[in-house]
């Protein structure tokens, strides 16, 4: 070993030990910062997870680039990506202000409510078939004003205890939450909806008394989001037949939807048998929009 090499070794024993130093400590923060961020996740994961509703409510950027390319092919609206990300602090904030869910997938939830007003319908009175908590249509109403659309929202559903889809019945929803007509009224408040502005019709859509009082009225909106068997989507378009007011949009929710085959079916039969008014405007993620004539 030189001379030179012999000097230099307490030095490079020094800058070793330093080195270790630095890199001890780094490693050190770097673990602190991953643990925050874990903490910081776990928390948002209560916010915004998918515990209590089965689907998360974290679209990856992908995901809401997907939603806003279809919003603007179905719409022609040059802002949509805008629109969804509006849409997205509307959906957040209704379902963690009420309570149970809204239900469906968050890329479809934010579809409708993006969609629906970006496609100006001729009035602001908005029939919901099938409800579930109230969470949805209390959100609509909000994505209404946001287009300039004073809104009326009429709901029919049976707010039964029970849902009753294609032979199944599901007794403890998800979220956990009982079904009543109390928990979809508080929820249509806290999502900002004045009680004047709501009319609720316990029934099904296929009841004669709630056709009878609904009959000779038109609606701009009409969602359809009830029974999802081919007979039951069948039934409720005939309905929306007469309801829909010239250049309303139909909400075909869960079309094309694997789970649902029924509601593609129904649908696409009803707008090829030549005699209907409604036309189809295009499909985002898994809900065709329809204009009556």
């Amino acid at each position: 070993m030189s001379l030179l090499s012999k000097a230099a070794r307490p030095l490079m024993t020094r800058i070793d030990q330093r080195l270790d130093r630095k890199l001890r400590k780094e490693l050190g923060s770097t673990r602190e910062e991953l643990r925050r961020l874990k903490d910081q996740q776990h928390t948002t994961e209560l916010l915004l997870g998918s515990d209590g509703r089965r689907f998360n409510r974290h679209p990856s950027p992908a995901q809401l680039n997907a939603v806003a390319q279809q919003v603007a092919e179905v719409t022609g609206e040059r802002h949509a990506r805008r629109a969804v990300v509006q849409a997205y602090r509307t959906l957040v904030d209704v379902e963690n202000r009420g309570v149970g869910r809204i239900a469906g997938g968050t890329s479809n939830i934010l579809g409708k409510l993006a969609t629906t007003p970006l496609l100006s319908p001729p009035n602001g009175e908005v029939l919901e078939i099938g409800t579930l908590y109230g969470l949805f249509i209390g959100g609509l109403a909000r994505q209404m004003l946001r287009a300039g659309i004073p809104y009326q929202l009429t709901i029919v559903d049976p707010i039964a205890p029970v849902q009753l889809q294609e032979e199944m019945e599901i007794t403890v929803d998800a979220s956990g939450t009982p079904i009543s007509e109390e928990i979809v009224r508080a929820n249509l408040h806290y999502a900002g909806v004045p009680a004047d502005r709501v009319r609720l019709l316990r029934g099904y859509s296929t009841d004669q008394e709630i056709h009878a009082k609904l009959a000779g009225e038109k609606f701009g909106v009409i969602i359809v989001d009830g029974d999802h068997s081919a007979a039951g989507v069948r039934a409720d378009l005939e309905w929306v037949e007469e309801l829909a007011a010239p250049g309303a949009i139909v909400v075909i929710d869960d079309y094309d939807d694997r789970v649902w085959p029924g509601v593609k079916e129904a649908t696409d039969e009803h707008l090829a048998n030549g005699t209907t008014r409604l036309t189809k405007l295009g499909k985002v993620t898994t809900s065709a929009f329809l204009r009556a004539e």
